[in-house]
């Protein structure tokens, strides 16, 4: 892979920059999680074009999953015919996560003079009002309330429960937990490679909370922990809830720690993005279940064989 480099932690303070002024509201397009996600199952690689930035993800093992994301600049107008020379040039055939507002912005029929367009709903995200999930006002969140209340009877109000800001400290406790909350689901490679991507991802994350200007939120019962949430900026008006996991035979404590995650962690924005589903019927209901009030499309672009670009 000529010219591109495997994206680390230590290169978040060098290209940081890129990503203060970047508009994309898709998850994807977080710096840090970028970086937590890449791993030896699918690995992060970026070069540097003056002032343009070009990330990708390869898999030796699944090339079929080789893809570019759109590269991101402060100044630089990123066009298709850009996209198209760029991915000649570093060997990529695809563009996975491109937001609707690229289709928008540069246009389809421009856009398809280079690639075909497709849509990828199992990475659409979903988007919440901040103030929806920190209030819980209303009928479209009576569930969600009463179990927080029976959670609050059992728990919180016998002083059982503790919340406190994930840190080195307790980041230990965090990577336990994740451990046995796996152990409930197969998380590994061989049972389920998304689940074993976000272990490893959800790992990287912990262990450099303070690297890549992570938060995160633990939930403690009885001095354990047994809940914990992690998020990271997007825009100026939106933050991603990157990692999310709670032990599921304790009721309540699910939609506790998705409350005190929008109060805590998500003030300073307007909107909380949730991720995508990735077709998974109970994710589905359970993210359609807290109402979200958009869901932010994802599309792929396949380059065309007859743009004439050297591959």
């Amino acid at each position: 892979m000529r010219n591109l480099s495997p994206l680390t932690v230590d290169d978040y303070k060098i290209l940081k920059y890129f990503f203060l002024r970047q508009q994309y509201s898709l998850s994807t397009y977080s710096l840090a999680s970028i970086i937590a996600w890449s791993n030896p199952i699918l690995t992060a690689y970026y070069a540097l074009e003056n002032d343009i930035l070009i990330i990708c993800y390869e898999s030796t093992a699944r090339p079929e999953r080789n893809h570019l994301l759109l590269p991101i600049s402060a100044h630089a107008e990123i066009t298709p015919g850009y996209l198209s020379t760029t991915a000649g040039r570093y060997g990529f055939t695809h563009y996975w996560f491109v937001p609707e507002e690229y289709l928008k912005t540069a246009g389809v029929h421009e856009i398809e003079k280079y690639f075909t367009i497709a849509g990828q709903p199992e990475y659409d995200d979903y988007i919440y009002l901040t103030s929806d999930l920190s209030n819980l006002k209303g009928n479209k969140f009576i569930r969600q309330r009463n179990l927080i209340r029976q959670f609050y009877r059992q728990f919180h109000e016998r002083g059982r429960v503790a919340v406190e800001a994930i840190t080195s400290a307790n980041a230990p406790d965090c990577l336990n937990f994740l451990q046995k909350w796996c152990d409930l689901r197969d998380c590994d490679v061989e049972q389920n490679e998304d689940l074993a991507c976000e272990k490893m991802a959800a790992t990287n994350a912990l262990i450099s909370m303070e690297a890549l200007e992570f938060n995160g939120i633990a939930v403690r019962i009885d001095g354990e922990v047994s809940a914990f949430g992690i998020a990271s900026r997007l825009t100026d008006e939106m933050a991603v809830l990157n990692f999310e996991k709670a032990y599921p035979h304790i009721k309540g404590l699910y939609q506790f720690l998705d409350n005190e995650c929008a109060r805590r962690l998500f003030g300073r924005y307007t909107y909380i993005n949730k991720e995508s589903d990735m077709n998974i019927p109970n994710l589905a209901r359970s993210k359609n279940a807290y109402n979200p009030v958009m869901k932010l499309k994802s599309y792929r672009l396949t380059l065309r064989e007859d743009t004439g670009v050297t591959r």
